[in-house]
């Protein structure tokens, strides 16, 4: 289960994201960065990051920690700049905090470097979950103490986006040219081996319980959140056990 949070301030907004996040600080006395329900993404892009984000850490990827954090509309009060009051009023109720590391800088592909074994397990994570936002222009991976983390994961599972459609992407190769990790000579291989036998329904069924029911409520061709947890299980255990997606890596 995820922790449950109350905002109790904002501090500053992190403008690099389309999304607007932000750095707040919760009742726990921690800092942390937040996904707005109220941001042009909408819930689907915090459904991706808690289903990505948490496979990541169950298969021993490094990614903060995540909770979900209550956020009152009255925050937005004290807010002068217009555009972060409206995303505040829109954004009441339950958002999505990642842990906010301190002093973390940016992944530079032009000047960091991964391990192939690591480089290997990302890269089967991110195509795995369909990631296609981790590219040398977008590495959405930062460096804490000197180890690389996995941050920002939004953009994955592009196939809840239509849900009709979603069978015909099981197949559909991975593209992994603009990968960020491309150069430091990924052992794909190795990853496929060790960690496509952990995909299993109790997993993925672990996983999507941690979504909120209300961020799954009104999904079109889904009678009850209950129903759209098992699409997504059983979506992603067929890409587990049907890995026709795995990209061809040059030599």
């Amino acid at each position: 289960m995820l922790h449950n949070l109350t905002l109790t301030r904002y501090i500053a907004p992190l403008r690099e994201g389309g999304s607007l996040p932000a750095i707040v600080e919760a009742d726990d006395l921690g800092t942390y960065v937040i996904k707005f329900t109220g941001a042009g993404q909408g819930r689907k892009a915090l459904i991706a990051e808690i289903i990505t984000g948490e496979l990541a850490r169950r298969l021993d990827l490094p990614v903060p920690e995540l909770a979900l954090i209550h956020l009152d509309p009255l925050i937005a009060r004290a807010e002068p700049d217009p555009e972060i009051q409206e995303l505040l009023r829109a954004s009441a109720g339950l958002n999505l905090a990642m842990d906010y590391l301190p002093h973390s800088i940016g992944y530079d592909p032009t000047t960091h470097t991964t391990d192939p074994h690591l480089a290997g397990h990302i890269l089967w994570l991110d195509a795995y979950t369909n990631n296609v936002d981790r590219t040398w222009r977008n590495p959405n991976l930062i460096l804490w103490h000197r180890k690389p983390y996995l941050i920002d994961h939004g953009a994955s599972l592009i196939f809840h986006h239509n849900w009709p459609g979603a069978p015909a992407t099981l197949t559909r190769p991975y593209q992994a040219q603009d990968h960020v990790l491309i150069n430091d000579h990924p052992d794909l291989k190795a990853a496929d081996t060790a960690l496509a036998p952990r995909i299993t329904h109790d997993l993925l069924t672990e996983v999507t319980r941690l979504i909120p029911d209300q961020w799954l409520t009104d999904e079109p061709g889904f009678p009850t959140p209950d129903d759209v947890r098992t699409a997504y299980t059983d979506h992603l255990l067929a890409r587990a056990t049907n890995r026709a997606w795995l990209p061809e890596l040059p030599r």
